[in-house]
């Protein structure tokens, strides 16, 4: 994956479509223009599921939205804020007291949840794709913030509640000791209890800070328990699937990835990740629309599909920009919360989600799927992983809009 990352960012490079802050540009700059940043993990644990490739579909948003003809001016800067919050909250101010309009992506939902501060404190737009938090649309939610593409209820909610029903009836967490890990134990331990299993226990892991998830794996295994639930993603979650088969742990309890990303599936191998139930919102091979996107995006990912993360950057971003037209950028620039306003009234329809809508706490609507990993001789192609077990319907696959304690619903 190194080098597949270092060809993409030299072909975004090439392309000019990759760029940076100027000192003092927003005086140099007369015409207004959107200014839109992709904050996400660069150089850590994140960033094959976001990184470069989030860049990549933020820009092919713009392209296909077609800024030019409508006679708007986008330009795209992008940060790594390093799994930090204070890194990620301090880029995000700069950023928006710079002129940025707009900022996509942000894994790490601690990370997230402090951008989110910053865009309610700035009136500016934060739309999150990377992290998975469902805090971002229950008691943290504000008028600024869109949470578009997964959360950990919904994540919990398709693949929790489908393992229990399959028989595995006793979990063990292993968890990342963050924001995102302790959400992502919190949703999914409530659906196994709500579906009739148990819970034998969970372990913290440190986040970022270990790479060597052996003792926590047997200690997952010494509970008995017939489910091991990763609370973890990217680099975690690779490493603790491809060590729980070095040491045998699979072949007496089922691994349950509840965020897994098809990054992380092309770097285990299909040897190791057949038979994985995972769930999601976006696969490139899902259907003639998503082939097309991931066609389109493909010069700028050269060897790699999108994942659902980056897919979100897309989705986010056009959604933005068909609003900005819609209001005027001069309006849109004016109130942040006023844009998001402006999203939410609008119909969402992309060819990475399809149609779907923004609910009044932020939250994005549209299907999500529980995804199985296909065996290696059921691959037709590179990339081709995954068979679509179900699809959830828009209405079923999220939490409930009474049910998160958001301070903009009103009863």
């Amino acid at each position: 994956m190194a080098l597949a990352r270092r060809e993409l960012i030299g072909s975004m490079a090439a392309a000019g479509i990759a760029s940076t802050l100027p000192i003092n540009y927003a005086r140099a700059q007369a015409k207004p223009k959107i200014r839109i940043g992709v904050l996400n993990d660069m150089s850590g644990p994140y960033r094959d599921i976001t990184g470069m490739g989030s860049v990549a579909c933020t820009q092919q948003a713009v392209q296909d939205f077609g800024a030019s003809s409508k006679g708007i001016e986008v330009e795209v800067i992008f940060g790594d804020h390093q799994n930090k919050p204070d890194v990620g909250a301090a880029i995000a101010r700069q950023w928006y007291d710079q002129g940025v309009d707009m900022i996509v992506d942000v894994p790490t939902s601690s990370v997230a949840l402090a951008v989110s501060s910053v865009a309610r404190e700035k009136n500016k737009v934060f739309m999150d794709s990377g992290a998975g938090t469902s805090d971002l649309t229950g008691k943290a939610c504000n008028p600024n913030t869109v949470h578009v593409t997964y959360d950990t209820w919904m994540l919990a909610h398709a693949t929790g509640a489908a393992m229990v029903k399959a028989g595995g009836t006793t979990w063990f967490f292993i968890t990342a000791d963050y924001a995102f890990g302790h959400a992502l134990q919190r949703d999914a331990s409530n659906f196994v209890i709500q579906a009739g299993g148990k819970v034998l226990g969970s372990v913290n892991t440190p986040f970022p800070g270990t790479t060597d998830f052996s003792s926590y794996l047997l200690q997952a295994q010494a509970s008995g328990a017939k489910v091991i639930g990763l609370c973890n993603a990217g680099a975690d979650t690779i490493n603790c699937i491809k060590q729980a088969h070095e040491f045998g742990i699979t072949k007496t309890a089922r691994i349950a990835g509840l965020l897994v990303f098809i990054s992380d599936i092309h770097a285990l191998g299909l040897q190791i990740a057949q038979g994985l139930v995972l769930s999601g919102t976006f696969y490139w091979n899902l259907n003639s629309r998503t082939r097309a996107f991931s066609e389109r995006v493909a010069p700028m990912m050269p060897g790699i599909r999108p994942g659902m993360a980056q897919a979100g950057c897309y989705a986010a971003t056009l959604h933005y920009l068909k609003a900005v037209a819609a209001m005027g950028v001069a309006e849109a620039k004016r109130s942040g919360q006023e844009t998001v306003a402006r999203m939410k009234a609008m119909p969402m329809d992309d060819d990475v989600f399809g149609q779907g809508s923004i609910r009044a706490d932020g939250r994005a609507i549209h299907p999500a799927y529980l995804f199985e990993v296909k065996k290696p001789g059921d691959s037709k192609e590179p990339w081709d992983y995954y068979n679509v077990l179900a699809e959830i319907p828009a209405n079923e696959a999220f939490r409930p809009i009474n049910e998160g304690s958001c301070p903009l619903v009103h009863a």
